[in-house]
């Protein structure tokens, strides 16, 4: 039953769909990704999405909500297990309108931009992630903790298809 499950998650097609309603490529950094020197988690992991306090927040795929809440550097986030096995980490959130364990699709509001965790007093924005759990071996560089480049996709990327 597990392998079957993993066998199905891996072979559903992930296509995904910009999180923040309304934005554009212009309202991120393209060079944000795995960018260094940034704070204490020493590179940027993922990619700020700007946008106006209280903007809505759709998922970037369907999934199942693995957690909704909150957390000291995060603030208010939800991880969402999405197709490939690929987990989604939506950060910062002003309010979070999704339940762990649920259910989600891409037409799907989990909830609205802010500054919560270490983004208090900092522009509104989502921070946004994509972890794999199968480590991807061939994208380890030379960078700054670049042995975790190997569980992190670039979700510009998948932002800009």
């Amino acid at each position: 039953m597990v392998l079957a499950v993993l066998i199905a998650g891996l072979c559903i097609p992930q296509d995904l769909q910009m999180p923040v309603q309304g934005a554009t490529k212009a309202d991120y950094n393209p060079e944000s990704f795995w960018y260094y020197p940034w704070g204490k988690s020493v590179t940027h992991k993922g990619v700020d999405i700007f946008a106006s306090e209280g903007t809505m927040l759709k998922s970037a795929t369907w999934g199942v909500v693995l957690f909704s809440g909150s957390i000291s550097v995060g603030g208010n986030v939800v991880l969402i297990l999405g197709p490939k096995l690929r987990i989604h980490y939506y950060a910062h959130l002003e309010e979070i309108k999704t339940n762990s364990f649920s259910i989600v699709n891409k037409k799907e509001i989990i909830g609205s931009v802010g500054s919560s965790g270490n983004a208090q007093g900092k522009p509104a924005h989502l921070h946004y992630s994509i972890v794999t759990i199968f480590p991807y071996v061939w994208r380890i560089d030379s960078d700054r903790q670049g042995w975790k480049k190997m569980f992190y996709l670039n979700p510009i990327a998948y932002l800009d298809e």
